[in-house]
């Protein structure tokens, strides 16, 4: 098995932003393998949920333990979710004509919708009501028919991509479920990710283009990445991680569709802007927050 140590390396950094923000695995990892290292489109998709299957245990399992997983919706997304993804697999290698040129068209068009599903899902956290933690949680009803379609299309596109178990499937469960607290739906979809990147792999293992030491390259730097990435999580704001990653996956999905240069660079000088804006601002937040603090001390003192 050959190691790549530069596909090592890019795992590392992957894996970070993943233990960061709780998403961006996939829809990273794989535009990174087909645009920085070439490799075939195929091939990476197969080899990334091939790895993510060791990766999302890890997260899914801490939740589990906290308790802050609704079983149920698990249960009837991952009834859709896993025919759904070795559909999506079965799909994908068995693409007639060109392969390569159809799965980075069918991926460009999903990380531009993943990038927009994190800036839908960042204002859906700001303005969706407070609900039921833990246990509490498990209370709320499931919508059996809508969960099941969720899961159905969202094991198609990451059995296709390898994309959109952490971005396109939560944002749905979102607008579903606008009661559930953000801790519960984000350990939701771990967990229901663990048999839908299961089934994709094993799609892929059994129909795509599977190379192990791709693979073992991602998981020499993706692992210790997660967990750099984890321990880092609450000093990085996360105002400001959010809209670059929408950044990093717009402009992957638009060179993966061969974009022209112009609009490449109007993309990226729009970046700029918004997160320059958003970098005040959340500056500024955070003096305003220092600022109340030390001022309500300085009356608790004067009492």
């Amino acid at each position: 098995m050959h190691i790549d140590l530069g596909i090592a390396f890019a795992g590392l950094i992957v894996g970070v932003v993943v233990g960061l923000t709780g998403m961006g695995g996939g829809a990273l990892m794989t535009p990174v393998l087909v645009i920085v290292f070439g490799i075939q489109p195929l091939a990476a998709v197969s080899s990334d949920l091939v790895a993510a299957v060791v990766m999302k245990p890890i997260g899914g399992g801490i939740h589990f333990r906290r308790r802050t997983v609704h079983t149920g919706l698990v249960r009837w997304l991952a009834l859709g979710s896993v025919p759904g993804a070795l559909a999506g697999s079965y799909v994908v290698g068995h693409l007639g004509g060109d392969i390569s040129d159809q799965i980075s068209i069918v991926l460009g068009v999903v990380l531009l919708v993943a990038a927009a599903a994190m800036i839908v899902r960042s204002y859906l956290v700001r303005h969706r009501p407070a609900g039921p933690t833990g246990p509490a949680a498990a209370k709320v009803a499931v919508r059996r028919i809508p969960t099941l379609l969720v899961g159905v299309v969202g094991g198609a596109v990451v059995g296709m991509t390898s994309v959109g178990s952490g971005s396109l499937m939560i944002v749905a469960l979102m607008v579903l479920y606008p009661t559930l607290s953000t801790k519960e739906l984000v350990g939701t979809d771990l967990v229901q990710a663990i048999p839908l990147v299961l089934a994709a792999a094993i799609g892929h293992l059994l129909w795509g283009d599977f190379e192990l030491g791709l693979t073992g390259s991602l998981l020499l730097g993706s692992i210790p990445g997660v967990i750099i990435g984890a321990q880092l999580s609450s000093r990085a704001p996360d105002a400001i991680i959010r809209p670059l990653l929408a950044v990093v996956l717009t402009l992957s999905g638009e060179k993966l569709l061969n974009a022209s240069n112009t609009l490449l660079g109007v993309t990226v000088v729009v970046a700029v802007v918004v997160l320059t804006t958003a970098f005040v601002v959340v500056r500024r937040r955070t003096r305003h927050a220092q600022a109340s603090d030390a001022g309500e001390q300085a009356r608790v003192r004067g009492r």
